[in-house]
């Protein structure tokens, strides 16, 4: 019997799925896509599935992968969704299938405790303040209890808390078979299990961190698996490029410059001027970071010649040749005590990479890759490759070696695309061999949803867009109680609409004004999620780049997202720079090749947050005229799911009256346009 017969049997009425999940039902789409990751499983090669929202994606790359008796890694893009496959979606499916399957979560050495660093963060408690006191003695209290030590089970524990990193290790500050605490390590202790699992969860970044530099453990972990599936897959080629380069940052020298300092006071005091030796590197950090001067907070500026674009090519060279000579005297003095404790010999490896890096950038970039420096609260000097299509060919497909054809590679996401080949992605990420299939959402968006482009806002570049885009959000919350999330293509649009919002519903109690970064990503959610809920007004909630995906309310909770501006790429940055020129070189052109399809596959992201289940309705406003006069426009209207399109402002009010009643009565009304 081959793999597609049990396959086919679990998703058939009455099968396995129906008896184990209370609201499955068979879909096609969902089927078809079973059965292609079960032929792929089965013959070997890489298999690319662009699966609609609502397909059951999931399902249809778990349940092969669990029949086939192979051993799985899976990858997805986030720590919550490996949480989410780990802690729901895979138990539930074992015990459905009645499988002796063990599983593994593996996720980066930053989500686990390091009770060596613990406990030197309670030695050196006078240098943080009493809240970070408080939640260091409740990290000490669930150390004692947890067992695998990820952080993820701590509740209560801020995600952006600047105790996290004194509590956790680093590639650079972990002292490895040394460490005083080796045998109890919780990162050795998930590497152990996840090597003796048949499934192992794992996170993008953990895959690539791994690529680039063989130290997470998948080195051992990836020869021993034949299937590998990676969700979210349109996260790949910008979570790879950013491992398969090089960064050297200020606040690595910095770290570098308060464990040698620590580290000299505890275990040599006495015998080097550690005070001296640490304030030399910081000065050196911060005379690199003086040299740029005052640029745009977030800025990334390009850098094609001796120096980045701006600077004095004299005084950057000055700056990097000082903190060369600084690393060495760092490495030298820590050198000289090495032998005390183990502590020295991982600060001597530290201070010579970090020498090497500023070699490297030093020296002139890579042909094929693109420098730049981000110039942010830190200073990150970077130099990166265009894409990762080199690495997946050589590394991971492994082309021309004798075996690569008999594993199994599944790329699977909502969004990978706007034409047949997917080339958006398959391009950059070395697949354009692949088999591809594309599966329709099973919704019906013409009947549940509608889109709406106003004609009569300012062009997106004028001063006054924002404000408009917060006029238009206002109308359509208010009729809606709320209900209401706008994506910003920007951080500047972020600030502007918020501001505009909060400053228009403070202190009347019609609506709460959610802003991202005022709380906590998850906070946000959840609030927004309880919307009116025992007596509180509803809710907008403003959000740029990190919303635009892998945010999920269903349900009434969310009936109007509104978009600003098209997201196409921002053509001065220096990577995307690069591309355009590379495509040019090559006779394409970069503005149909690349800026539309970019912007085509983010504005189905953006749109993908409106209708989660069979049952939700809603209208997607976009905010850019252009959408409706450019000819470019078609090609992504064409993107979009199909939704029925609002062509006047009449029609938009209706609709938005339309699901008010819906959603207070419960029952559609016939004249209801859904």
């Amino acid at each position: 019997m081959t793999l597609d017969d049990p396959v086919r049997e679990a998703f058939a009425a009455g099968g396995v799925l129906s008896r184990a999940a209370e609201h499955f039902r068979p879909r096609t789409g969902q089927t078809r896509m079973a059965l292609a990751v079960a032929r792929t499983i089965a013959n070997g090669g890489s298999l690319v599935v662009e699966a609609g929202t609502g397909v059951g994606k999931t399902f249809s790359y778990l349940v092969p992968a669990l029949l086939s008796g192979e051993r799985v890694l899976l990858s997805t893009a986030t720590k919550t969704l490996q949480d989410q496959l780990h802690g729901r979606d895979l138990p539930r499916l074992v015990e459905a299938l009645g499988l002796p399957v063990r599983m593994a979560l593996l996720k980066g050495r930053a989500s686990y405790l390091c009770i060596h660093r613990m406990e030197l963060a309670r030695r050196d408690a006078g240098s943080v303040d009493r809240a970070a006191l408080r939640s260091l003695a409740k990290i000490e209290e669930w150390a004692q209890v947890t067992r695998t030590g990820d952080l993820a089970e701590l509740p209560g524990l801020d995600e952006r808390s600047p105790l996290i990193p004194l509590v956790t290790s680093t590639r650079e500050n972990c002292l490895g078979a040394q460490c005083p605490k080796f045998r109890q390590c919780h990162v050795n202790q998930a590497r152990k299990e996840a090597l003796a699992a048949d499934v192992v969860v794992i996170n993008h970044h953990l895959f690539f961190a791994d690529l680039a530099v063989r130290e997470s453990g998948m080195a051992e972990l990836l020869p021993t698996v034949r299937v590998a599936i990676f969700d979210e897959a349109h996260q790949l080629n910008e979570t790879g490029v950013q491992f398969l380069g090089a960064q050297l940052t200020t606040g690595q020298l910095l770290d570098l410059a308060r464990d040698t300092l620590a580290a000299g006071l505890q275990f040599a005091r006495g015998l080097v001027d550690w005070s001296r030796a640490a304030s030399n590197l910081e000065r050196a950090a911060r005379d690199l970071r003086l040299a740029v001067g005052r640029t745009v907070q977030g800025a990334r500026l390009r850098w094609v010649d001796e120096a980045p674009e701006g600077l004095d090519a004299e005084s950057w060279r000055g700056a990097l040749a000082q903190l060369r000579d600084t690393l060495a005297e760092t490495y030298d003095a820590v050198n000289s005590v090495s032998e005390i404790a183990p502590d020295f010999s991982r600060l001597i490896e530290r201070a010579h990479e970090l020498g090497r890096r500023v070699d490297l950038f030093m020296a002139p970039a890579d042909a094929d890759s693109v420098r730049w420096v981000d110039a942010g609260t830190q200073l990150r000097l970077v130099e990166s490759p265009l894409d990762i299509a080199q690495a997946v060919r050589e590394k991971l497909l492994r082309e021309g070696e004798a075996d690569a054809s008999t594993r199994a590679w599944v790329f699977t996401s909502a969004t990978l695309g706007d034409d047949d080949r997917l080339s958006w992605f398959t391009e950059p990420c070395g697949l354009a061999e692949s088999e591809v299939l594309r599966v329709e959402s099973p919704f019906d968006y013409a009947a549940q949803a509608a889109v709406y482009v106003p004609r009569d806002l300012p062009r997106p570049n004028d001063p006054g867009h924002s404000g408009a885009v917060a006029k238009l959000a206002a109308q359509g919350a208010l009729a809606l109680g709320g209900r209401t999330m706008v994506l910003t293509t920007t951080l500047r649009a972020l600030r502007a609409i918020g501001e505009e919002l909060q400053s228009r519903f403070s202190g009347t109690g019609e609506l709460e004004v959610l802003v991202q970064g005022q709380w906590p990503k998850r906070r946000l959610i959840e609030r927004f999620r309880e919307g009116d809920a025992m007596g509180r007004p509803g809710c907008v909630l403003v959000a740029s780049a990190s919303f635009w995906e892998g945010v999920d309310v269903p349900g009434e909770a969310l009936q109007l997202v509104v978009i600003d501006k098209l997201p196409f790429p921002p053509p001065g940055d220096p990577l995307v720079e690069a591309r355009s020129q590379r495509l040019q070189s090559q006779g394409r052109n970069p503005f149909n090749d690349y800026f539309v399809p970019e912007a085509a596959v983010a504005l189905k992201q953006g749109a993908g947050r409106l209708i989660r289940r069979e049952s939700d309705q809603g209208v997607l406003v976009v905010g850019d005229t252009r959408l409706a006069t450019m000819g470019y426009g078609k090609r992504l209207m064409a993107a979009l799911p199909p939704m029925r399109v609002l062509g006047s402002k009449e029609e938009w009010l209706a609709a938005l009256d339309a699901l008010t009643r819906t959603s207070t009565t419960g029952d559609p009304d016939p004249s209801n346009p859904w």
